[in-house]
């Protein structure tokens, strides 16, 4: 390479860069594929072990271990009736439902007390995790296996400390309240825990978006997508993110992600690692990778695992402004997680999750925003100014939308060969159609937000964010 007085010539540095940003998609597209793989081939093999455990036979074998279901509930008047509605209704065999009323500042409680007939009673706590103050729990009259706490605001964090502390049971749901669940979704999402209960600590579900839907009695009577391109392109990243991610990772023991919308754990082995922390607004994220790092520390023989099936219908924003807020926030919690355990990034010791997903995470979901930012205004300025070769930037740009449609379209695949939920034409030619327009605009979008939620996380920004909802009818 020709240099001048020792440094390299402005139109060869440019080109060095440039295919540093190719190579580095290059590594990423190569990396998720892979991911993808494992997610494909644990798909097929959860579908064979499917036919042999049908959720009657489950419920025949009476074996289902007892289940409290949370749900943290704050400000939702207009969607808590429908979605007690729904979990009163699971076919499951012992389980509690307890609301944790966060302080609500409209009518959530005294939706509550209409609807269910509740009654004050005395219950004790163990108190084992610090909480805020609890001011009064209730017991339906007509729900005898409904419970309502109302207690002092202090975060979604806070209200399933609570719950952990007052509920009965030795394994706890918690689930988001302007969710919800299908009829079979806790028998599934626990079937883990009948075959293996010794060394299962947590299980998954998967997560879909509501929006489209037909609701009727607490129950997804329809499955139709939204009229609205932005929460079709979020259906397809729920596919990307729960089918052809996190059931690859689920393969390897290595999961460091089940949703706060819907996950089953082990209530001891929580309050062992503490219950779920104040100070990130990834609480969800953080404590299963907190549950990694302690037991793996303790070189346990356990298990954290994804279960395809179990489908949990929630309410996707339908703004764009919302929608920016939430992936900020996301962004925010996933620093947290991987920052407050970064001792096991590359750490041979922790196995697959030092390994394999926590690299993935870090290089790819935390990182890759500001690099493909960064790359996208790189080519733009070196092609205007002539020092970036026209054909390299027209490759990363090429690469970048060949990847975002080829993840979609195998997601979508995946999604149509095991579940096929989406079964209308119509429905399946606009997410062909959205898997191609999301990289035109979206994705930039989603970029630019998750960018900032990462200068947001330097800057120590821990707000939650306003969340608008239509809510559940």
């Amino acid at each position: 390479m020709p240099r001048r007085n020792g440094w390299i010539p402005l139109n060869s540095l440019a080109n060095i860069i440039s295919y540093f940003f190719i190579v580095y998609i290059m590594l990423i597209s190569m990396y998720t594929l892979l991911i993808f793989c494992l997610s494909f081939v644990g798909l097929l093999q959860h579908r064979l072990k499917e036919k042999f455990a049908t959720p009657l036979e489950i419920r025949k074998a009476k074996i289902t271990p007892p289940v409290s279901i949370l749900v943290p509930a704050h400000n939702e008047e207009k969607s808590i009736a429908a979605s007690i509605k729904s979990l009163l209704n699971l076919e499951y065999g012992e389980f509690e439902v307890v609301v944790i009323n966060d302080g609500s500042k409209d009518k959530t409680l005294d939706v509550m007390k209409e609807e269910f007939q509740l009654r004050e009673i005395r219950q004790d706590s163990n108190h084992q995790i610090p909480t805020q103050k609890v001011n009064a729990v209730y017991r339906s009259r007509t729900c005898k296996n409904l419970i309502v706490i109302d207690k002092q605001n202090g975060g979604k964090a806070d209200s399933l400390n609570t719950g952990i502390n007052i509920c009965s049971y030795p394994l706890f749901c918690c689930i988001d309240a302007d969710s919800i669940l299908e009829k079979h979704s806790l028998l599934r999402i626990a079937y883990p825990y009948m075959e293996a209960y010794s060394t299962v600590v947590a299980t998954g579900g998967l997560v879909r978006a509501l929006n489209g839907c037909t609701v009727k009695d607490g129950q997804v009577q329809t499955v139709k997508l939204s009229k609205k391109l932005i929460v079709n392109f979020q259906v397809l990243e729920y596919f990307r993110s729960f089918l052809s991610g996190r059931m690859g990772f689920s393969a390897l023991n290595c999961l460091l992600i089940i949703s706060g919308a819907f996950g089953l754990f082990k209530k001891q082995v929580v309050i062992e690692a503490g219950g779920y922390r104040h100070d990130t607004v990834g609480e969800d994220m953080e404590l299963v990778v907190r549950l990694h790092h302690m037991l793996r520390k303790q070189k346990k023989n356990y298990s954290i695992q994804f279960i395809p099936d179990p489908v949990c219908w929630t309410e996707a924003p339908e703004d764009i402004g919302t929608l920016g807020r939430q992936r900020n926030r996301w962004q925010r919690g996933l620093g947290d997680s991987l920052l407050f355990h970064i001792e096991m990034l590359g750490n041979p010791r922790y196995g697959t999750v030092g390994m394999v997903s926590m690299p993935y995470f870090f290089f790819i979901e935390f990182i890759s925003p500001i690099v493909e930012y960064v790359g996208y205004a790189f080519f733009i300025l070196g092609i205007a100014f002539g020092t970036v070769d026209v054909r390299a930037g027209l490759l990363f740009f090429f690469l970048t939308v060949i990847l975002g449609v080829l993840m979609s379209l195998i997601s979508l695949l995946m999604e149509e060969i095991t579940f096929d939920r989406y079964n209308r034409i119509r429905d399946l030619l606009r997410l062909i159609a959205a898997a191609v327009i999301e990289n035109f605009g979206y994705r930039q979008y989603i970029t630019f937000v998750r960018t900032k939620g990462l200068y947001d996380y330097i800057r120590g920004n821990k707000s939650w964010g306003v969340m608008k909802r239509a809510g559940i009818s």
